[in-house]
């Protein structure tokens, strides 16, 4: 009879112990064979002993570029062939790039040239000098790798965009701003014949 109570006592006991295997805990895992799973590190900025110069931040070593930042499309990635500006879009155009532009156009924009492209934004209303309409003749008729760079790096008091603005959303945007011009000195041939009966 003892040797029942205690066995079945111990089975309760294995059986108990089980529960608590889910429960969280501060140590490490045991790791019979480690694989460099836990390895030291270094925090940003931090000193370091190994090094000879003290600094664990390593400078790359040379003529390696890092991970998306290989720029071979010099025309996509600076609007220009050497340092003259492209004169049309290196991307198509699509209903989906003008409506992106349209959006990006309106944030970062449309403050100071106003939404439809005048110069007459909120800004300008509150004192600063308004920039060219972008319906001036020479306006128009500037190449669009040269509004690209001016996105980019910015010109006169329009400061540099291109880290705010990624390059695709720059190249949307000058797609927008070539329909805006047009929107704004459309020609009847412009309209599709079966809606120009609606225009007045």
């Amino acid at each position: 009879m003892k040797l029942l109570i205690f066995t079945i006592l111990a089975a309760a006991a294995i059986f108990l112990t089980g529960c608590f295997r889910g429960e969280p805990s501060g140590k490490p895992p045991i790791h019979i064979n480690p694989n460099m799973d836990d390895q030291e590190r270094y925090n940003s900025q931090a000193r370091s002993e190994y090094f000879p110069d003290g600094a664990t931040m390593r400078t790359p070593p040379a003529g390696t570029i890092p991970r998306g930042w290989l720029h071979e499309d010099q025309v996509y990635y600076t609007g220009k062939i050497d340092t003259t500006p492209v004169e049309k879009l290196p991307v198509p155009i699509t209903a989906q790039l003008l409506s992106r532009g349209q959006e990006r156009f309106n944030i970062f924009c449309a403050p100071c040239h106003s939404r439809i492209g005048d110069g007459r934004g909120m800004t300008v209303e509150r004192g600063l000098p308004p920039p060219p309409s972008f319906h001036e003749e020479r306006i128009v008729k500037m190449a669009d790798g040269h509004y690209f760079d001016v996105i980019s790096n910015g010109i006169r008091n329009m400061p540099a965009y291109r880290y705010q603005i990624p390059v695709s959303d720059r190249w949307a945007i000058v797609a927008y701003l070539r329909a805006l011009q047009r929107s704004q000195n459309a020609r009847l041939e412009d309209i599709p014949a079966e809606l120009r009966n609606t225009v007045k």
